[in-house]
């Protein structure tokens, strides 16, 4: 791994032990020391140094929402009535657990949410009892997602 500037270039080794661990996160070091063919301290050693750069951070277990009964995922546009508004609603959204991502966005919307609800009549509730009271939101527009086609990080 090289450092220039901002980006760091990561060389095929790297590659290798990051596509290892992107499909199964739990995989054991030792594991993959042995397809790749360099020692676990290395490997270690790499990993410090990955982390180190920023370009990897932790690792997570993947929760299935359907299983706990939330079926309705669905993303919001919201239209703030000034751009100063927007420091104050962010910090309203993060206070509502069904909100899952906010994205600052250029276009017709100030703020771009991804939101997960039990369903439909929890997501009315959502937006009417909670995001359209905060201070700030003048208007939403939302788009229920049916199905999920692509699921995927960036190709290493």
């Amino acid at each position: 791994m090289k450092s220039t500037g901002e980006n760091i270039k990561i060389d095929g080794i790297d590659k290798e032990i990051l596509r290892f661990l992107m499909e199964d996160a739990r995989k054991p070091v030792l594991e993959i020391a042995r397809n790749i063919g360099i020692s676990g301290a290395a490997i270690h050693q790499r990993l410090r140094k990955l982390e180190a750069s920023g370009l990897i951070s932790g690792s997570k277990f993947i929760i299935n929402p359907k299983i706990l009964g939330y079926t309705t995922m669905a993303y919001i546009g919201i239209y703030l009535d000034k751009a100063m508004s927007n420091p104050v609603a962010v910090k309203e959204l993060a206070k509502i657990p069904e909100v899952l991502e906010c994205h600052y966005t250029t276009g017709n919307w100030s703020i771009l949410i991804k939101v997960l609800c039990r369903d439909n009549e929890h997501l009315m509730h959502v937006l009417n009892k909670h995001i359209q009271q905060i201070d700030g939101v003048s208007r939403t527009e939302t788009f229920i997602s049916l199905n999920q086609q692509i699921d995927r990080q960036i190709s290493i």
